[in-house]
């Protein structure tokens, strides 16, 4: 088996382990964790009352299998011995309790991988869990990942961007929720019977989204003509730069959304808010992390160019054209970018080709970024209906709504004694829909985005190859 030298952050060496995926209770669990997925209900329960249910002896053996093959594997990551303890517990329940609506608060107030951010740690994680833009449904699922955390990261972590509770991570292997388009692992996806009064930890896979970004970003430049810095087309055939500029793009993304004059709960999860609003709460973090990248740049980072490139092209290029059209707040930020930075002159569109101000273009990416900040400055003094129409004001001033759109005939045409919540019911699915030039290059990106389902660092190198 392989053995890799783990360093932490701060220079200290922990003892070598070997590769999870190499040991053979791998592919036993990834097996009997697949075996369960197709029994369970949407909720995780398992219903041995529906058609073709199976026998419970025998998911009850299965999950025997589970149980000992991380038991078996725990050793190997004596980091996580508490939580694969509790694990174990957290699964011996379940089946004690009849298959029931799964709850593994137990094991996952245990499992703490921000507590040890050492670069190239290996975590086994075993959870119930949906895997957000993968799969909806709560099935189990297992995954095997490694921490990135190289010391240029953990330095800037500790002397700029503080984010105690940030884990960037790459995949070594998992089981089918994540052969999709996630690139997160969260904890509140998980089943619990409560949420915790708090979280304490969050995972980005940077080599997925360095992978998709890679694949998406060389085909809308062949296809726009667009003529790359030599400098950053070197950048998008390197997998590991790339993931150095996602793992600091992301770091500094998640900070942002509790950093900044806020008139609202930064991640808007208890608020209905419309999604334009969510668009340009998801925007203002990534040009936060833009905006510094170009400062970073000013003082000797390497990656801080990269970051700025890889922030714009998946914005403009991946993100309008991803997924379907309904609240699709994502897409209409990336939407927003490009419209703003056109209509400021820095990308143009002539003779089929895309053309980029590369000089300017920080400049004018900063300067959205200040509108968006003078918004949200001014939003803490104004009521929440007021502060959605400015919101509106600014996405609308650089894209064009739908022309059914009441929101964009103004309050007059909305039932302002209604509370704001239910004014949301009036916002149109595709709010501001895409631009001829998306729905142009849509038709051309589709098929290369629906490729990068699963995508990881190695499928990336193999279609290179």
């Amino acid at each position: 088996m392989t053995e890799i030298l783990v360093q932490v952050g701060s220079g200290e060496q922990v003892p070598p382990v070997s590769r999870v995926v190499e040991n053979p209770a791998w592919p036993r669990l990834k097996d009997a964790v697949e075996r369960i997925r197709p029994w369970q209900s949407k909720d995780g329960s398992i219903d041995f009352e529906a058609d073709s249910a199976p026998a419970r002896a025998d998911v009850e053996a299965v999950l025997r299998q589970v149980i000992e093959a991380v038991q078996e594997l725990s050793p190997l990551l004596p980091h996580d011995a508490a939580y694969h303890e509790a694990l174990a517990k957290d699964l011996q329940r379940w089946s004690e309790g009849g298959f029931e609506v799964p709850d593994f608060l137990d094991s996952l107030l245990a499992f703490q991988p921000a507590a040890h951010r050492a670069d190239g740690l290996q975590h086994l994680v075993v959870f119930p869990m949906y895997t957000q833009n993968g799969n909806p449904d709560r099935n189990l699922e297992a995954v095997v990942l490694r921490m990135v955390w190289p010391e240029w990261l953990a330095e800037l972590e500790r002397t700029r961007y503080d984010n105690p509770l940030f884990c960037g991570i790459t995949f070594e292997d998992f089981t089918a929720g994540y052969d999709t388009n996630s690139a997160v692992l969260f904890p509140e996806t998980i089943a619990v019977r409560e949420a915790p009064e708090r979280f304490s930890w969050g995972g980005i896979f940077c080599d997925r989204e360095a992978a998709r970004f890679r694949r998406v970003t060389d085909a809308a430049v062949g296809i726009l003509g667009l003529e790359l810095p030599e400098d950053i087309a070197a950048m998008v055939h390197d997998q590991k730069r790339c993931e150095e500029a996602f793992v600091l793009w992301d770091m500094v993304h998640d900070r942002t959304h509790s950093h900044g004059d806020l008139p609202f709960d930064p991640f808007m999860i208890k608020q209905r808010q419309p999604f334009w609003m969510y668009g340009l709460e998801e925007l203002r973090c990534d040009l936060t992390a833009f905006k510094e990248a170009v400062k970073l740049e000013a003082d000797g980072v390497p990656q801080a160019r990269d970051v700025q490139y890889a922030v714009l092209f998946d914005r403009m290029f991946r993100f309008p054209v991803t997924g379907d059209r309904v609240r699709n707040y994502d897409g209409l930020g990336g939407q927003l970018l490009f419209a703003y930075l056109h209509k400021h002159d820095v990308v143009r569109w002539t003779d089929n080709k895309l053309f980029i101000d590369w000089q300017r273009a920080p400049q004018v990416t900063n300067e959205l970024c200040a509108e968006i900040e003078k918004l949200y400055r001014d939003g803490i003094d104004r009521p929440k209906l007021v502060h959605w129409f400015a919101g509106y004001e600014l996405v609308s001033t650089y894209l064009a709504p739908h022309p059914g759109s009441k929101w964009a005939k103004g309050p007059d045409a909305l039932d302002l004694s209604l509370p704001p919540r239910k004014l949301v019911d009036d916002v149109l699915p595709d709010e501001f829909p895409l631009s001829m030039f998306y729905e142009a290059l849509s038709k051309k990106l589709k098929n290369v985005i629906a490729r990068t389902k699963g995508i990881t660092a190695d499928s990336a190198e193999q279609v290179a190859a």
